[in-house]
């Protein structure tokens, strides 16, 4: 099977009309992510993002299933009520950017007009791409914050850490376009960084993640226990529906494309957040080789102090971008 972005579009619109067929209570769905681009390919694999809403209730928020090894569906069902206010979702950092130019694959009672009218209304207005950076802003603060009562302990407590940076970098990418893409974080974030006048934040991203401590000899060596972890990990009750056997191979692939090209470090972040995942709901006895990953990247427990201090003065960099951009626009 030869397979092309127009392939999986039209995989994307023969899945919305199979489900509406089954589903009377399905309102909308549309095609968001990677194939929205130009190239939705990264180390010969993708996934094809689609999301349901429902007049009800859904009962499972979020699922996966394989097309091939390269291909999968991530479907997201969302209830009808998220979307209700959609002058509120235009200052969403996550669902404003999403909504406000998807590809429609199936839609009853008008739902995109209804919806885009609002999300589109003033978005690209300087006020409003500030609200939703300083919400991801905010969040990375209260999260930090957190962090300092210690409460929280191995993988729980990095995932927390990890969290605070996702927001924080977010913040800082949303001043010029869409949240970045989980495998893509370390590629697409240096030209955020330096289109809000402050390159060095790409260097300070990566040092976050202990980029400083880690070769490319090393960062190939995770890699084999990394997927006996994900593989563990994938099925288990209450993993994160992103550590699933049909997307092995859609991170594998990627790595091993990063590592074999110009910046072999983006393999961090998605790298770092899937085995933290997987770790969190594997048995201590099973969480060894994730700790010593953790330690040589200098993001341990004993370590994670220092990198929280590190944190806090990449989060208050951020807050003088925003403050600047506040100015610069008379906000």
């Amino acid at each position: 099977m030869r397979i092309t972005r127009e392939t999986l579009i039209r995989i994307a619109k023969e899945t919305a009309q199979k489900r509406a067929l089954a589903d009377r209570g399905l309102v909308a769905a549309y095609l968001t992510g990677s194939l929205l681009g130009p190239d939705p390919f990264l180390g010969n694999a993708t996934d094809i993002d689609i999301v349901f809403v429902h007049a009800g209730e859904p009962e499972v928020r979020r699922e996966i299933q394989a097309v091939t090894a390269e291909v999968h569906l991530d479907i997201r069902h969302n209830p009808r009520r998220e979307y209700d206010k959609p002058k509120e979702l235009r200052l969403h950092p996550w669902l404003g950017p999403e909504l406000y130019d998807p590809m429609p694959l199936y839609v009853t009672q008008h739902f995109f007009e209804f919806v885009q009218a609002g999300v589109r209304d003033k978005f690209n207005e300087p006020a409003s791409v500030l609200a939703r950076s300083r919400q991801d802003a905010e969040h990375a603060r209260q999260i930090w914050s957190g962090l300092q009562t210690g409460q929280k302990t191995g993988p729980e407590l990095l995932l927390d850490y990890l969290r605070a940076v996702s927001h924080a970098a977010n913040a800082v990418a949303l001043l010029s376009g869409v949240p970045l893409a989980e495998r893509r974080f370390l590629l697409q974030f240096p030209p955020r960084a330096e289109a809000a006048g402050r390159p060095g934040m790409a260097a300070g991203l990566l040092g976050l993640l202990g980029s400083g401590h880690l070769e490319l000899g090393v960062l190939n060596g995770f890699l084999p226990e990394w997927e006996k972890a994900f593989l563990d990990a994938a099925g288990r009750p209450g993993v994160d529906a992103r550590i699933a056997a049909p997307r092995l191979d859609y991170y594998r692939r990627a790595f091993e494309a990063m590592l074999t090209g110009d910046s072999p470090q983006a393999i961090l972040w998605p790298l770092l957040l899937t085995w933290t995942l997987a770790a969190v709901v594997l048995p201590p006895t099973r969480q060894s080789k994730w700790q010593a990953a953790c330690e040589q990247a200098g993001l341990a427990a004993e370590a994670l102090p220092e990198r929280l201090k590190a944190l806090d003065a990449f989060i208050d960099t951020l807050d003088e971008i925003l403050d600047d951009f506040a100015a610069a626009n008379n906000l």
